[in-house]
């Protein structure tokens, strides 16, 4: 806080939002109000990936690197969580599917080559004609957030300089149907999280194939999979950082000198704040339907509003969304600018959005009394929705630890 509070006194930070944030801002609203909006509620139902409405953000250049490197430049780190809470302010499951791809192109960020950059990321995306998803493949049946347990294995042939894996992930957004996927494998399974590292598999490769598709409870819009890899073989190159610094770190790791966060960590750190910006956009869709539902909904001869039960608890889901929002742009602008995340300011932000979720369209149903429980109003599938936010990417209690261990100065192994 003391980093913040230094910049805020010279000047070098502002909430104040650029012309150019608040047109980006004012682009995505207006797509997720007349986009997205009108179409949540029959994706939803049908549980599928909603592929007309990725080609329509294709096509006005909001799915795309382009845009998504346009985020990243931004100098503040505003962006990307703006564009995030817009969007999943339209919807979290349609807005996952058009995000979802956000998170392999992270991974090959973390750890990637410049080359590696710019062959794979593009064909995450596709074209506006025929766009694709990207997948990130880390968590399995019996690892989720341990990720230092990881069962899949990644050998190298050194007759043929290929990668061959094997194993399963499982809940893998975009999983299976993804032109590309990053997928984190132990390469030497006895340093644990130190010996593993991420590996481009690329499109239509053989061994690698889509197991059940999971019906969930929110986020119903955006496909997640299991994937297994049977002898999955792979270009030697295709090895995030490239083999060469690879077997730099495991020299290290087995030397026991202190190495960099490995890849799976690595992309969480750096998604955590994006991902808490996607959790008060679900929060704030809620609290916004509450607040008009309460000014128009009579009871006793008034509108609820005026009942101060109703009017104390929208003032706190306003308070709540408000705090949580300013932990996600504090952490995106540290990550942005370089600054160290001294008491895990990624994972506070996300911990705090998250839990905000679930409690502020957890209030918005109590307002709407017995109508927010059924599906005709839309805060039934924004609490649905909610709830995999104090899961994935590292669930409520693991963010806690990771928070008590940085304040605490102990290491996490």
């Amino acid at each position: 806080m003391e980093a913040v509070t230094e910049q805020l006194s010279q000047g070098a930070f502002s909430l104040e939002l650029s012309d150019d944030q608040r047109d980006v801002r004012d682009w995505v609203h207006g797509f997720a109000a007349n986009v997205v909006r009108p179409a949540a509620a029959e994706w939803d139902e049908r549980e599928e990936t909603p592929w007309p409405l990725i080609q329509e953000a294709a096509k006005i250049g909001l799915y795309s690197f382009e845009a998504l490197a346009q985020f990243y430049a931004d100098e503040t780190g505003l962006l990307l969580p703006i564009v995030n809470e817009e969007l999943f302010w339209g919807d979290a499951g349609i807005g996952m599917s058009i995000m979802g791809t956000t998170l392999a192109v992270a991974g090959i960020f973390s750890a990637g080559t410049g080359e590696q950059l710019g062959e794979w990321v593009p064909q995450c995306y596709g074209t506006p004609d025929d766009p694709q998803v990207g997948a990130f493949c880390v968590s399995e049946p019996d690892a989720g957030s341990d990720v230092s347990s990881l069962r899949t294995r990644a050998k190298y042939d050194e007759a043929s300089d290929e990668w061959v894996l094997n194993g399963q992930k499982a809940w893998v957004t975009n999983g299976g149907i993804a032109n590309v996927h990053v997928v984190i494998a132990s390469v030497e399974p006895e340093l644990k999280a130190r010996g593993q590292a991420g590996f481009i598999i690329p499109p239509n490769t053989p061994g690698l194939t889509m197991g059940t598709k999971v019906s969930k409870h929110g986020l119903r819009a955006s496909h997640t999979a299991d994937v297994f890899l049977d002898d999955v073989r792979i270009p030697g190159r295709n090895v995030l950082g490239g083999k060469e610094k690879l077997d730099e770190r495991l020299a290290r790791a087995r030397e026991g000198t202190r190495a960099k966060k490995q890849a799976a960590m690595q992309t969480f750190e750096n998604t955590r704040p994006a991902v808490g910006a996607q959790a008060i956009g679900i929060a704030r869709a809620a609290y916004e339907y509450a607040l008009g539902y309460a000014k128009e909904r009579t009871q006793f001869g008034k509108p609820i509003i005026e009942n101060q039960a109703i009017a104390f608890a929208l003032a706190d889901m306003a308070l709540e969304i408000d705090a949580a929002r300013l932990l996600v742009w504090r952490a995106s602008w540290m990550g942005r600018t370089g600054r160290k995340f001294e008491h895990a300011e990624g994972s506070m932000s996300k911990l705090k959005a998250g839990e905000v979720a679930v409690w502020a369209t957890e209030r918005a149903i109590q307002i709407l009394g017995g109508n927010g429980y059924t599906r005709e109003y839309p805060v039934e599938r924004m609490h649905r929705d909610a709830k995999i936010y104090t899961i994935f990417e590292g669930t409520s209690e693991i963010q806690r630890l990771v928070i008590s261990r940085a304040i605490s100065g102990m290491m996490i192994r």
